[in-house]
């Protein structure tokens, strides 16, 4: 019997595409706020960090330390 890993273990070694896809997807479940056009034009973890601040009303630090934990290394 195998064991069965969550999505964003076999996203990392796996196609770059669907990596990206589940990590829109993160960030869509983290920050509702979002619409699927806005995720998907999302540039670069700095784009999210600047996002999350206009949208959420919180403080760069702040954002910068939400932004870490949903990326946990992850690139869009």
């Amino acid at each position: 019997m195998n064991p069965v890993t969550p999505n964003t273990t076999s996203a990392s070694t796996g196609n770059p595409a669907e990596a990206k896809q589940i990590l829109l997807k993160d960030i869509g479940a983290r920050w509702g706020k979002f619409s699927e056009q806005e995720l998907g034009a999302l540039k670069n973890k700095d784009d999210l960090i600047t996002q999350v601040v206009a949208k959420y009303s919180i403080e760069k630090a702040q954002a910068q330390r939400d932004v870490d934990a949903v990326m946990k290394g992850r690139q869009i």
